[in-house]
């Protein structure tokens, strides 16, 4: 009964979700947010500026995240940078002098409190600006007249102030003390608004005590005294509403972490120092983000103007758009079916022809939806923040539903297709769950994640060998199909998103990887399993080919200069260099060097025992006899589990990097043959994994900018406020989008690399012609820039 109430399950959840119903659910939900999130932002007060300084919440203890946007953590050199010609001021009482202290700490992390209280107190940095400390306890006609004086210097400043604690400990918090304040408060509104028009004016909003611990004389300062002066500045500031640019702008999330931190302070009135470096950074944020633009940083900070290459990507997908509209206008009228007449067959053959544009203009919409996502200013960003939680939970939801979904081979035969569709898919799940949880900082998640990237690239030498060595077809059409299928979505990518070829690290490198292992294939001697089924000589030829490629792999892992030096000349450097480095490409090179020879040799050993019928590889029987398939199977458990035992004392990455391209093929080796050993594991397989299998380059290329932020520093936020259905909603129009660009990548593959070798030169010449437009177009760009600064 639990058997038939499985499979009627799933059944019952094929026939109502299918994937096309899906996709039209997503392009409703796509549509619906995108409307509330543009009707939300520019109608509702959705300044990013705001929100930083406005709300957020604590991730972590030291992890703050404000609402909506993404906070970027500043280093000194770019404090430094960010404040070389701005003065910083901070006027106020002891609150004021530990939120300078942690600001100039920024700066200069080797700065401590002095002791000094009741006094000015200046910090100079050669590298920066000039920060003062400036001791007011009170709001008065000093102040006033100092903030009068400023307005006669027209210089770029950032005033931070925040005066009442004393006014209410004075005067016991009466009444006639905050009438007073809000008086005194008038006054000084119009210098500050002058000050606001040619720097920045922050008001920091009174923080919360910690009322039981207060010590005597300071029992009168309550929360509720507190709130009162907070509405008097809020209602008082900002009075003159014909100048709208000159605004004193309020800090109150600094006062929202207090809230929840205030417990902690050692004496109720001073917070901890954790809760004080969040207002810091905040204030750093605010200041320094529309200055420096940096990639974490998308609070404060505008859009940048789409580029010329941007903007004629736009033009082509319009005019496709375009195309399409008109071909579909004008499809011929359908046959009259009740006379009778049937249509002929040659009446589909218009189809054929608007076929491409659609595809382009689906194309074209999608990638709208990309810059939305994360180059337009309409959805919000948010940090990532790893928890063993957020990692472990989806990962254990993953494999639940990957069991739910087996199903019963269609073939036993080691690594088949379905096998490695499957074998694609959890793991290209395992990658998105480690990229959106942040689990790169947890060094044990890391190296295994490490090992699944490497087992791509075997994967790529497995199946590029075999086909190969099997079919022996190096013809020019099979390789255009495979350079297409990689690398559509990304150049279309880098032009939409303006990002380099590199940036998608994996494209190139696979890339790279099939073009080697083709040359090392078809060079002369080519040699097949055909010709090396004739004489056994040929298999020893093979070795020496292979020998051949293991020598110039370590030849340039062992010589960086010329790595550096043959990928650095232009135009190649354009396809490697990673802001204007080609670091990142050499690193990843590197890293995983040997995962391609590895499946190449596992595919000529594993072709070359089943010529033999060394294997047995029959449904339900075991690869090799019980005593040899029982001694691999100890080892290979073994193997896994050394490898996670040193996975978890691994001190730092680059140590563990050092050694990665050494082990990571044996953990690669273990997995095959527990997966492949047993008879009854051969036979099964996740209809669920082969499916995201099938799909699985398009969600590691989509993930970068639909799923996650910021160019993957972040994540998308299409659901704010609410996390785990954000990741739901977000999750779902994310595997649509990416399943609709496979169908779109096939279809044009089949319209762009025709057959006919003739035609099929015409495409390459022309696609020559237009990758070089596109190599000095950038080139130029990078050169007016270079002018401009």
């Amino acid at each position: 009964m639990a058997v038939l109430a499985y499979s009627l399950g799933k059944r019952e959840i094929n026939q109502y979700f299918c994937i096309k119903n899906a996709k039209l659910l997503s392009l409703v939900a796509v549509i619906l947010l995108t409307v509330f999130h543009t009707v939300s932002r520019y109608y509702g007060g959705g300044d990013t500026c705001e929100w930083l300084l406005s709300s957020g919440r604590f991730l972590g203890e030291n992890v703050w995240q404000p609402y909506g946007c993404m906070m970027h953590k500043y280093k000194s050199i770019e404090a430094k940078t960010c404040l070389a010609e701005k003065r910083v001021a901070f006027i106020g009482d002891s609150r004021i002098r530990q939120l300078f202290y942690s600001y100039i700490q920024i700066i200069d992390p080797t700065q401590k409190e002095n002791g000094r209280k009741h006094e000015n107190i200046p910090f100079e940095d050669r590298s920066s600006s000039v920060n003062d400390f400036l001791w007011y306890a009170e709001v008065n006609n000093s102040l006033k007249e100092r903030l009068m004086s400023w307005t006669e210097v027209k210089a770029s400043t950032c005033t931070v102030l925040c005066l009442a604690k004393w006014s209410i400990k004075l005067r016991s918090g009466s009444s006639e003390a905050l009438q007073q304040y809000r008086a005194n408060l008038t006054a000084i509104s119009l210098p500050l608004e002058q000050l606001a028009e040619d720097g920045e004016v922050y008001w920091v909003l009174q923080d919360p005590v910690h009322e039981e611990v207060l010590s005597g004389n300071r029992k009168m300062i309550t929360n509720e005294q507190l709130d009162l002066y907070n509405e008097a500045a809020l209602g008082t500031l900002n009075s003159n509403k014909k100048n709208a640019k000159a605004r004193v702008r309020f800090l109150g999330a600094s006062r929202q972490a207090a809230m929840e931190t205030i417990a902690q302070s050692a004496d109720g009135l001073h917070l901890p120092e954790n809760t004080r470096n969040v207002g810091a950074m905040i204030l750093m944020n605010a200041v320094c983000n529309k200055v420096l633009r940096p990639i974490h940083g998308s609070c404060c900070q505008a859009l940048p103007a789409p580029s010329l290459l941007q903007k004629l990507t736009a033009c082509v997908f319009l005019g496709s758009t375009l195309v399409f509209l008109v071909h579909w206008k004008s499809r011929p009228t359908p046959p009259d079916v009740e006379s009778g007449e049937e249509k002929p067959a040659t009446a589909a053959s218009p189809l054929s022809h608007k076929a491409p544009f659609q595809a382009m203009c689906k194309m074209g919409l999608i990638m709208a939806y990309f810059y939305l996502c994360d180059r337009a200013d309409v959805f919000m960003k948010e940090q990532k923040f790893y928890t063993h939680s957020t990692f472990f939970i989806p990962l254990v939801y993953m494999f639940v539903l990957g069991i739910f979904y087996s199903e019963n081979s269609k073939e036993t035969k080691l690594l088949n297709r379905e096998q490695t569709d499957e074998w694609k898919g959890w793991m290209q799940l395992v990658i998105l769950i480690y990229h959106i949880s942040g689990a790169s900082a947890f060094i044990p998640v890391y190296m295994h994640v490490r090992v699944l990237v490497a087992a791509y690239l075997f994967q790529t030498g497995y199946g590029h060998f075999s086909f190969f060595w099997l079919k022996g077809d190096f013809g020019l059409y099979r390789v255009c199909q495979v350079l297409f299928r990689l690398n559509f979505l990304v150049i279309v990518l880098c032009l939409v998103m303006d990002r380099p070829y590199q940036f998608y690290y994996f494209v190139p490198l696979v890339t790279f990887w099939f073009v080697i292992i083709y040359a090392t294939m078809a060079m002369w001697p080519q040699i097949l399993q055909k010709k090396a089924n004739g004489s056994g000589m040929w298999h020893i030829g093979i070795l020496v080919k292979l020998l051949g490629l293991l020598l110039f792999i370590c030849f340039f892992a062992y010589s960086q200069g010329l790595f550096e030096n043959i990928f650095s000349v232009w135009p190649v450097s354009k396809l490697f260099e990673l802001n204007g480095s080609i670091h990142e490409w050499w690193f990843r090179w590197k890293l995983d060097r040997f995962a391609i020879i590895h499946g190449m040799l596992f595919a000529f050993v594993y072709l070359l025992l089943q010529k033999y019928q060394v294997l047995s590889e029959g449904k339900g029987e075991s690869l090799f006899s019980t005593r040899i398939s029982n001694i691999l199977l100890l080892i290979s458990v073994v193997s896994f589990m050394t490898y996670s035992i040193w996975a978890s004392s691994c001190k730092n990455k680059t140590e563990c990097n050092e050694m990665h391209p050494y082990i990571s093929g044996l953990q690669i080796l273990a997995f095959i043959l527990i997966r492949n050993i047993p008879g009854y594991a051969r036979s099964l397989y996740s209809s669920f994994f082969a499916w995201f299998g099938k799909i699985s380059l398009e969600l590691f290329i989509c993930q970068y900018h639909i799923w996650l932020a910021a160019d993957t520093k972040g994540i998308l936020v299409l659901i704010p406020g609410n996390p785990s259905l954000n990741i739901i909603i977000s999750t779902f129009i994310f595997v649509c989008v990416a399943h609709e660009i496979s169908l779109i990548t096939n279809d044009l593959a089949q319209v762009a690399i025709p057959k006919d070798g003739a035609a099929l030169l015409k495409r390459l010449l022309a696609a020559g012609v237009f990758t070089l437009g596109l190599l000095l177009m950038s080139k130029s760009a990078e050169g007016n820039q270079g002018e401009g600064h």
